[in-house]
């Protein structure tokens, strides 16, 4: 199976939504954060949520798409990626960066009167998630250079184990390890996530525990790790 790893193109979108939503119907972070039960979730509320998302990601991300070259449907993207760009502490948002955020609300606003609602997202959760998330980062960012951001990381359910997440992987931790600069991840699976991620050079930093109003029985883990700079084998 030759894979090609390049940058997402507008034309890449759908098919990257797709492989994005097929790879979290069963992910214990997206089955917390919505409500799953019929007539609850709007897959094509939250698919133009996704899409929106993109559309940001390709200008302000390192997303990256995977495709099977020799596949009978090469345009096809089985694995997504995309990376948050280390900021530095001192480094200010700039007018471009505010101006296309304010984009990207009030897509996501039109989309909340589209299809009336939120599609099923949790609210309440996907707030408590954020002030966990701000407390993790404010915890274990200590580098003042910033970190690469994997912000996520996904394969098309049915070819995992190919090696396609390591590549994923590899085209940004190696020009982190280039930069000399650290990356940051949160997964929501301990196993088999956190032995994989090991084996790619992360270490277990803390575990998020993230609960809501309901109480402990609505609660998800999410394991955050960092990957120190790697030094070249010497051969």
């Amino acid at each position: 199976m030759p894979i090609e790893i390049t940058p997402i193109q507008p034309l890449d979108i759908a098919s990257a939504v797709d492989c994005i939503q097929k790879a979290f119907e069963d992910d214990p972070y997206a089955n917390w954060a919505f409500d799953k039960r019929p007539g609850k979730f709007n897959k094509d509320r939250n698919f133009h949520s996704l899409k929106a998302k993109c559309e940001w990601g390709m200008k302000h991300a390192l997303f990256f798409v995977a495709k099977d070259t020799s596949s009978s449907k090469p345009d096809e993207v089985i694995g997504v990626s995309m990376w948050m760009k280390p900021r530095k502490t001192s480094e200010p948002v700039t007018w471009e960066e505010w101006f296309d955020d304010y984009v990207l609300w009030f897509k996501q606003g039109l989309n909340l009167i589209w299809y009336q609602g939120r599609g099923g997202l949790r609210t309440d959760r996907y707030h408590v998630w954020k002030r966990e998330q701000a407390k993790a980062q404010a915890e274990l960012w200590t580098d003042p250079e910033g970190y690469y951001f994997c912000n996520i990381v996904v394969v098309r359910p049915g070819i995992q184990g190919k090696g396609i997440g390591k590549m994923l992987f590899k085209v940004v931790s190696d020009q982190a390890d280039k930069d000399g600069r650290k990356c940051y991840l949160e997964s929501s699976r301990d196993t088999p996530n956190i032995a994989i991620y090991q084996k790619l050079g992360f270490d277990l930093r803390k575990k998020m525990v993230c609960v809501s109003e309901e109480g402990d029985e609505a609660r998800c883990d999410l394991f955050c790790m960092v990957r120190e700079p790697q030094k070249p084998v010497s051969t």
